[in-house]
């Protein structure tokens, strides 16, 4: 047979489309030739495929040689195709049954040695090759990720002589099987930090309803170490959150981790960072840091140091929890879900307000400094607290906090009684919701327009001081909202 045709997938976005390798072999002068819009790597697999094939011990058949990837106007990109490509001439050659490639799906990368090696987006091609009903054979450093679909079936092989061997039916692969949902608490504890109280309110109620929040305060007074223990606050994923998180993870240049299924994660980029990575794209679209902490957290360290024009493309996602990346021939849709923790000084030097006063920056540098920060962002965040600084007293005494299980407690029942009342988080609650879950008693109502006119507070600002006082009561177990959670949610607009 000189025509074989197999299964591979591309990557778009979060998406998997089918390719379709066709292999064809021809009489006349040898060559190799890959079309249907391959890039740079796809072209290079000709190369690998042939050095893998001879290495492996098959023959590399001296015809002319067509491969195809079909459909000719998606992009193909990466070296995922190197695997189907040789396979598809080892059977239009005869060499191995064309019949049993029908069953599967193929991607991998081909070492010159035969060996195969990891490729990226590995959680989202299974998926597709589940739903499409078919087997899937792929590098044994990419199963573990691959086998967390439910009911898919996931080969991992080592090279190519193996998975050969599989399709001859001369030695089977073994079958990867899912690995169990983990939810070990490997988060720093909120004990371990010393004072703070205000601050760890803060950070329980930004768990409990999904707020954003930002912490002002000198050098040291550890908002860093604040920050890192939010996610061990948080409740813990459900299967479909963990995949949706994995999924995203796993189109990142690093990779997933499959050991660290069902973890939150913590994303900490440098304020070097620009807006693509940030925000991902790219030629190829992929997901950048918020979309890499999609339901996990998301922190930004020195807020103010950050390019004003890559904080400003924070904005949309945190109102709507996607970013569409569009370029002149791609578009890419990806979730970002994430809970945005950022830190800032209160000045330039830091120390403004700090018990020494060694702070000597004038009011036109201090104003120049919160000014990075635009209005309409600083409008988005929920709870902005100060962090001052820790006295010798409270240094020199032990650790004596809550831990971080028993405030995680009060989270899961706060954001289990959200669940039942409007099946989503306070945070994620639109105007019409808030007029039927915030009803205010008059004590409460003079209060907010009392702080709207002093504060001179905008819409956007109003509804989010009531979606936090919502959180607040839920904490505390209360079906209204009275003015004592009114009172705690205001004061959480702190003006820089």
């Amino acid at each position: 047979m000189s025509l074989a045709v197999l299964h591979s997938r591309a990557l778009n976005g979060v998406t998997a489309p089918q390719v379709v390798v066709e292999a064809h072999l021809a009489n006349g002068l040898p060559g190799f030739t890959v079309v249907g819009l391959p890039d740079a790597e796809v072209k290079e697999a000709r190369d690998r495929v042939r050095a893998a094939i001879q290495t492996a011990r098959f023959e590399f058949p001296a015809r002319r040689i067509t491969v195809n990837l079909a459909p000719a106007d998606l992009p193909k990109d990466s070296g995922r195709f190197d695997l189907p490509i040789a396979l598809g001439i080892l059977a239009a050659a005869g060499q191995i049954p064309a019949e049993a490639l029908q069953h599967y799906e193929f991607a991998g990368e081909l070492a010159l040695t035969g060996e195969l090696r990891p490729v990226r987006g590995a959680l989202a091609m299974s998926l597709a090759a589940s739903r499409a009903g078919r087997g899937f054979i792929l590098p044994q450093a990419s199963a573990a990720e691959a086998a967390l679909i439910a009911d898919s079936r996931v080969h991992g092989a080592e090279s190519l002589s193996a998975v050969c061997a599989h399709l001859a039916g001369h030695v089977s692969l073994p079958r990867s099987l899912p690995q169990p949902l983990r939810c070990a608490d490997d988060h720093p504890d909120l004990a371990d930090v010393k004072g703070q109280q205000p601050a760890k309110r803060a950070l329980e109620i930004a768990a409990a309803g999904g707020h954003s929040l930002l912490m002002v305060g000198p050098p040291g007074t550890g908002k860093s170490m604040l920050a890192a223990r939010l996610p061990g606050l948080l409740p813990a994923m459900g299967q479909e959150q963990a995949l949706e998180a994995a999924a995203l993870q796993s189109l990142g240049s690093q990779g997933f981790d499959a050991a660290r299924f069902g973890r939150r994660s913590f994303r900490q980029p440098h304020h070097t960072a620009s807006a693509v990575a940030l925000v991902g794209g790219g030629p190829d679209p992929r997901p950048g840091e918020i979309s890499l902490a999609h339901h996990g957290v998301l922190f930004l360290d020195e807020l103010p140091e950050f390019d004003r024009k890559v904080l400003e493309v924070l904005r949309e996602p945190l109102e709507n929890r996607r970013i569409v990346i569009s370029r002149a021939a791609r578009q890419a849709e990806f979730p970002a879900a994430f809970l945005l923790v950022a830190a800032m000084n209160p000045c330039p030097c830091g120390y403004r307000g700090h018990p020494s006063g060694r702070c000597r920056c004038t009011p036109d540098q201090v104003a120049r400094y919160v000014g990075k920060l635009s209005g309409p962002l600083l409008d988005r965040i929920d709870l902005i607290i100060e962090v001052p600084a820790v006295g010798p007293a409270e240094l020199a005494a032990p650790a004596a906090g809550e831990p971080s299980a028993r405030v995680r407690a009060r989270v899961d029942a706060a954001r289990a009684r959200q669940l039942a009342r409007q099946g989503k988080d306070n945070a994620r609650l639109g105007s019409r919701e808030l007029d039927a879950l915030a009803v205010l008693e008059p004590a409460g109502r003079a209060l907010l327009d009392q702080a709207m006119q002093r504060l001179d507070l905008s819409a956007r600002a109003y509804h989010r001081i009531l979606r936090v006082a919502r959180t607040i009561a839920d904490l505390a177990g209360q079906d209204g909202i009275g003015a004592a959670q009114l009172a705690e949610a205001i004061q959480y607009r702190r003006t820089l």
